[in-house]
């Protein structure tokens, strides 16, 4: 933000971002609209310039269709929309403006088909010779107004890349071969619509021959590139073909054969044939680039298998340039420009010529099927086929006024197309009110000057705001610029005049407040205040900066340096748990409290300390209860209901301690003890003792007879279970007795029976 507008000869600089101008006098000119209100300014003496676009030429787009009999110019086609417009540019503002690009069906194409007639070339020529007749029959299914033309190209004419032997030189190939004299580049025929012209015309040519295996290339693509009237190019669709099965030399190349000169960039044809090679060396790839792009040529590098990497490299560095892989004879050529026409024309892509400097362009694409690009993406759309509208929102921004107003033209085109936007940058640098002033102004110092927009244009030899001073006697013109201490602050900090570059700095109603400094950036009022007092009444104010008295520091020296204060009874500064900070002891250890770091709320023994006072203070009792007036006066006594209503240490900011006490009558009761602001002594008590209560006998009684009862039932019910379980038992035994018993079959003790047996002895064991 610019606080100050300077004033030079015919041209207000002020319109940064989005201030405006006030054009009354002895106000801050240059701010924001609602800044310039606050301060006074009136809405009538105020400029705002607002920026704009007006669109001078806005032919539609065409919707043109092949099959239609009435046949349109080239210059009466139109893809791009609008052609031409003016945009209004304030400083920080920017313009959007919509671009229309539409693909028209049969719109015409020239191609040129440029190609190596080096010796390793001599099947591929006999391919070629027939390429007229069916390359207008295929391209008659996308245009009906196609021309072709061929040129040829071999080496420059010097050593080591022919040989300049005369013999050589009539016939560089062997003896057996019938070559033509080598060249650099020839133009054989113009660009024509007689395809039988073509067939005749190449099939004359001859092969001829060099010593190196790079070939000259880019020689020739520079002479088809600026020898338009040569070539015959219209303002349509330009195609070149570049058919070769070798590398390409480039710029540098060409010292080989005692060639320094770069290339110029020029025509240099002469009966159709490039005459300047043994003079120019060959021309770089960003040269080609220019010019191929100058005059919107699209490129088709028409190469052998081996190459194909080459001119892939190539082709990234050349916008709009496709690569195509040629059989080894070029019988594929046709399909080759056919299939690299659709790849190239389905894309646009969107360049302009150098801005001014300080101007940006920023594209934003709205592709088909509403696809969206930003960043390097928004220049460009793809997949566009015949009939497809495409438009991109192109924003154009000033950061300042670049040839101090001066208007500027840019073009935006897409590559490859003969068509463009046309576009006028007209800055605002300038307000309405610095059209007409007030020469030789009273106001300027008696007429030193004009007044203008609120301000003085000082007559040469008078400088200063109101054109007060001689340039003889101040030696620069930027007088406010040395009354600030830098852009950002106000011309002698608002505290005074700038008076030739030096700063008078106001006077103060009281007399003893004064502003001071080079910029009038000191005072000696603005210090900061202790005790409603200037630097607490221990200093002075310089420069809003307390010096303070000695024994004293701190931003309002209200900071003692004293440490009597903070001396305990032991002699010790804070008892040695703290620090004596502006007089005061700041305790080291959060458990310690009071003046000097004495008291120790939470420290054991604090509730067996205060106990009696406790006791006597809440309850009358207690051991201290006849000096109670006099032994326990030293805190504050608060009584509650129960043992919930006590503070509790997370709900307070300093330390607590919860004490539970017996009194002689066994007796409890509950109390809380504090020390707040080291010197308030809290102590919180629970009203009601807690005492223990008699026995009751009922219940005692009760309950013994009650468990006798029980005990008994359950010996009954446990004998009766072992009972139970011993008859078990018992009987099981019984039972398995009574399976387990055995009877045998016996006969009667007196019964003798009749048969006798007796055994022979002599037979007795056989």
């Amino acid at each position: 933000k610019i606080p100050f507008l300077r004033m030079t000869p015919g041209i207000v600089l002020f319109l940064f971002r989005l201030e405006i101008m006030c054009i009354q006098s002895k106000l801050s000119r240059c701010d924001e609209l609602k800044s310039l209100i606050t301060k006074g300014c009136s809405k009538a003496k105020i400029e705002n310039p607002r920026g704009s676009i007006s669109i001078d030429k806005d032919k539609p787009v065409t919707n043109r269709k092949k099959d239609v009999a009435e046949k349109l110019k080239p210059d009466q086609i139109t893809q791009i929309q609008p052609q031409k417009l003016s945009l209004n540019l304030r400083s920080g503002e920017a313009q959007t403006f919509k671009l229309k690009f539409k693909r028209a069906e049969d719109y015409p194409i020239d191609l040129y088909y440029l190609m190596d007639l080096s010796f390793s070339m001599k099947d591929d020529l006999e391919n070629v010779k027939n390429l007229g007749t069916d390359l207008m029959r295929e391209m008659q299914e996308i245009t009906s107004d196609f021309r072709i033309g061929f040129g040829s190209f071999v080496e420059k004419t010097v050593m080591p890349y022919i040989s300049t032997t005369p013999a050589r030189l009539l016939n560089p190939c062997t003896s057996n071969e019938n070559c033509t004299s080598p060249f650099s580049y020839k133009n054989v025929l113009r660009l024509t619509e007689n395809g039988q012209k073509f067939n005749s015309l190449v099939s004359k040519q001859q092969i001829s021959g060099n010593l190196d295996s790079p070939e000259g290339g880019f020689d020739a693509i520079m002479q088809v590139a600026v020898c338009g009237d040569a070539i015959g190019w219209r303002n349509v669709t330009r195609l070149l073909v570049f058919s070769t099965d070798a590398g390409f030399h480039f710029a540098g190349d060409g010292k080989l054969g005692g060639i320094v000169l770069p290339n110029d960039g020029k025509c240099h044809l002469e009966n159709n044939m490039y005459t300047m090679s043994h003079y120019y060396d060959y021309p770089s790839i960003a040269h080609l680039v220019q010019k191929l792009s100058d005059n919107n040529i699209q490129t088709i590098f028409a190469v052998t298998e081996e190459f194909q990497p080459v001119y892939k490299e190539l082709k990234n560095l050349i916008p709009k340039s496709a690569v195509g892989t040629l059989s080894s004879n070029s019988s594929n050529v046709i399909k080759l420009i056919i299939d690299s026409y659709n790849s190239l024309s389905s894309e646009v892509i969107l360049e302009n010529n150098k801005v001014p400097d300080g101007v940006s362009i920023k594209y934003k694409s709205i592709c088909k099927n509403g696809v969206v690009g930003t960043g390097e993406n928004g220049r460009k759309c793809s997949n566009i086929s015949i009939g497809d509208e495409v438009s991109f929102d192109i924003t154009i921004e000033s950061q300042k006024c670049p040839s101090k107003g001066k208007s500027e033209t840019i073009r935006i085109k897409p590559l490859g197309f003969n068509e463009d936007v046309e576009i006028v940058l007209n800055f605002i640098c300038e307000c309405e009110c610095s059209k007409g002033g007030e020469p030789l102004s009273k106001i300027c110092h008696n007429g030193n000057g004009t007044f203008e927009c609120g301000a003085c244009r000082c007559n040469d030899g008078r400088i200063g705001r109101l054109c007060e001073c001689s340039t003889d006697e101040v030696r620069t013109d930027d007088l406010d610029g040395n009354c600030r201490k830098d852009n950002g602050t106000d011309i002698c900090s608002n505290n005074g005049d700038c008076v030739c570059g030096t700063c008078e700095c106001k006077k103060r109603e009281n007399p003893e407040e004064r502003y001071s400094g080079k910029f009038c950036e000191c005072d000696n009022f603005n210090c900061d205040r202790s005790n409603n007092k200037l630097c607490g009444g221990h200093g002075r104010c310089e420069c809003r900066v307390c010096i303070c008295d000695a024994n004293y520091t701190g931003s309002a020296c209200d900071c003692s340096l004293d440490t009597s204060t903070c001396l305990a009874a032991n002699k010790q500064i804070c008892n040695g748990r703290g620090t004596c900070e502006c007089g005061v002891c700041k305790c080291t250890n959060p458990k310690f409290q009071g003046p000097t770091c004495e008291i120790c709320p939470t420290c054991p023994g604090v509730c067996a300390e205060h106990k009696e006072c406790v006791q006597c203070r809440a309850f009358e009792t207690g051991e201290k209860k006849d000096t109670c007036q006099r032994d326990c006066t030293y805190f504050n006594l608060i009584r509650v209901k129960d043992r919930d209503k006590l503070p509790q240490p997370a709900d307070q900011s300093y330390p607590l301690s919860h004490c539970k006490e017996r009194d002689a009558n066994d007796c409890w009761f509950y109390y809380t003890y504090a020390v707040r602001n080291d010197t308030m002594r809290e102590v919180y008590v629970v009203e009601t003792l807690e005492c223990p209560a008699g026995p009751d006998i009922i219940p005692i009684v009760a309950g013994v007879v009650a468990g006798i009862v029980l005990i008994g039932l359950a010996l009954l019910l446990i004998w009766k279970l072992l009972m139970i379980i011993h008859d078990r038992r018992e009987f099981a035994k019984f039972e398995k007795e009574k399976m387990n018993a055995k009877w045998d079959t016996g006969e009667n003790p007196i019964y003798k029976s009749a048969v006798t047996t007796v055994v022979n002895p002599k037979y007795e064991g056989k």
